[in-house]
């Protein structure tokens, strides 16, 4: 994978060195080594530049970051993906459900990882994996994808500064209230390895904002934002308030109407790490959590 970025030096930026303007852009220490070691990775007007010469006005900085190898240890696979946007720093996905996202002992080659190792295998493209919002294997919906080390570690700044918007569709059993906050801390079950409970004494703090948008025969569909994001915060969460997702095979195993759980990532709204453009994404209710066909 390669990219190439241009910068075109002004007066507010003029007198600066190299590394303070590409600190203010997102570029981390290890970014800066990797540069380092890249023939013609830092040029300023054409010329390779060090690190710590001073900027002018006027001044055009080009920076090439080039990744040669593929992420080890995942297997490429054919697969159906369904792409929503792709650039030259971020895909954005509308994942499946019965797909993890990462491999493990007993997922080797059916993840979304394998998928991609795939995708840019065929295009003959070296590719790291990086997932930037990660999604349990039965939740559909969308997944940011970072292609390059410099957007990856602008959106897992971005992740951490909570400037990443995501909204979630969920069913749940039960007429859940108008709306409100669930603000309660989140711990690993004892003797469980997968399993998370609310633990006011041992959780770590975990907050959710949910609103009902209808309800029909029993069941709520629920717009869902969090301001945390614990593993299976959602799940956990709507099992504690008393309104928990049908098909969970954890936290409420009931199978009647939906076979996994019925959560959805409906919307992702973020600025692009590289050109600052606002962007929104936003996928439809798969067909299983269609709620107008819940008679």
């Amino acid at each position: 994978m390669e990219r190439t970025l241009i910068y075109y030096i002004d007066s507010q930026s003029s007198g600066k060195n190299i590394t303070a303007f590409l600190k203010e852009k997102g570029y981390s220490r290890h970014i800066f080594t990797h540069l380092k070691r890249t023939e013609y990775g830092i040029l300023k007007n054409g010329k390779w530049a060090y690190t710590s010469e001073q900027l002018q006005e006027g001044d055009e900085l080009t920076v090439q970051i080039v990744e040669e190898a593929s992420s080890s240890q995942i297997v490429p696979v054919k697969m159906e993906l369904v792409i929503v946007y792709e650039d030259e720093d971020i895909l954005i996905l509308d994942k499946a459900s019965d797909m993890p996202i990462h491999p493990s002992i007993h997922n080797y080659e059916n993840t979304l990882a394998n998928g991609l190792a795939h995708y840019f295998a065929s295009k003959g493209i070296a590719f790291t994996y990086r997932c930037i919002n990660r999604l349990d294997r039965d939740t559909t919906g969308l997944l940011i994808i970072a292609k390059n080390m410099l957007s990856a570690a602008v959106l897992s700044d971005m992740v951490k500064s909570r400037k990443i918007h995501r909204e979630y569709l969920a069913v749940a059993q039960g007429e859940i209230p108008d709306s409100g906050i669930i603000d309660a801390p989140i711990a690993r079950k004892e003797n469980s390895a997968i399993e998370r409970i609310v633990d006011f004494r041992r959780g770590e703090r975990a907050v959710t904002y949910y609103r009902r948008l209808s309800y029909k025969n029993g069941y709520s569909l629920v717009s869902l934002k969090l301001e945390t994001g614990r593993t299976h915060q959602i799940r956990v969460h709507m099992k504690y308030l008393g309104y928990p997702l049908p098909g969970d095979f954890l936290y409420n195993p009931q199978y009647s109407r939906i076979k996994r759980q019925a959560l959805h990532s409906h919307r992702l709204e973020f600025v692009h790490p590289i050109t600052n453009e606002k962007l929104v994404f936003t996928s439809p209710l798969p067909p299983d959590m269609q709620f107008e066909q819940w008679d």
